[in-house]
């Protein structure tokens, strides 16, 4: 007299509201994952225009950073360096975010598969955030060369 489900995974959904609700929680995080790594990838965009900005001028020239919302003065040689590492580790960042987002992918597509989920398509290529188009400031103002 066994009473157990067909299956037998004892930590499978038991309904189809369930099977929805995680498969939705999963397309969210992947969602999410994409969102930040665009967010992210903005940002390396921005750091490389600072970089090829600054890069030829005078080393000893004034520029100002903002730093946690604080515009601070100091020199291209002393903000080059500081902006090339926060770009680095920006990369390395979304490195590791394009691997859990890999994951994240996989796990979804064995769902699907387990459950035999299919879906149409018609919103699921939502990863253009065309409406983000803000003017961002590049963090980096130079002043006027001292001659």
């Amino acid at each position: 007299m066994s009473n157990n489900a067909a299956g037998g995974d004892a930590r499978a959904p038991m309904n189809e509201q369930a099977v929805a609700n995680i498969y939705g929680n999963m397309r969210s995080d992947v969602n999410q994952l994409y969102s930040k790594i665009t967010e992210l990838e903005m940002e390396v965009s921005e750091h490389s225009l600072v970089i090829g900005a600054i890069s030829p001028l005078d080393q000893s020239r004034k520029c100002y950073r903002m730093i946690g919302g604080v515009l601070v003065e100091r020199t291209i040689k002393e903000v080059l360096p500081a902006v090339q590492r926060n770009k680095e580790g920006l990369q390395e960042v979304i490195t590791r975010m394009n691997e859990a987002l890999e994951r994240k992918k996989k796990e979804m597509a064995e769902f699907e598969a387990k459950y035999k989920i299919r879906f149409r398509k018609s919103d699921d290529e939502v990863k253009d955030d065309s409406s983000r188009k803000e003017a961002s400031a590049q963090g980096v103002l130079v002043g006027p060369a001292n001659e």
